[in-house]
């Protein structure tokens, strides 16, 4: 094979797998996307809880209902650190990519 034919073909090959690996980390931010979203929801759920549970007097619930803020809150947290490290991989696949490509 001639040299640019090979070096073409090489920087096709790499395109193509970085291309797989965005694809592979949108999907992964988009799912963490929804997480975030869910855990927002059971927060604001489980707020309302704590609120009825506090005005109606009913201090057991009342603890359960903070235990499971703090796990809703902590679960948050978590997805939205993994969003975050998910589109620092995305990112840094595109430089590769075009790092790759400029070669």
């Amino acid at each position: 094979m001639k040299p640019l034919t090979t070096a073409a073909v090489v920087a096709t090959a790499v395109a193509l797998s970085v291309g797989v690996a965005s694809a592979q980390n949108g999907r992964e931010i988009r799912q963490d996307n929804r997480d975030i979203r869910q855990d927002r929801r059971e927060l604001a759920g489980d707020r309302r809880e704590l609120r009825a549970d506090r005005r109606a007097g009913r201090t057991d619930e009342v603890t359960q209902d903070r235990a499971e803020l703090r796990g809703d809150r902590r679960e948050l947290r978590e997805d939205v650190r993994d969003r975050r490290d998910d589109r620092r991989d995305l990112r840094r696949d595109r430089r590769e990519l075009a790092r790759d490509v400029r070669q």
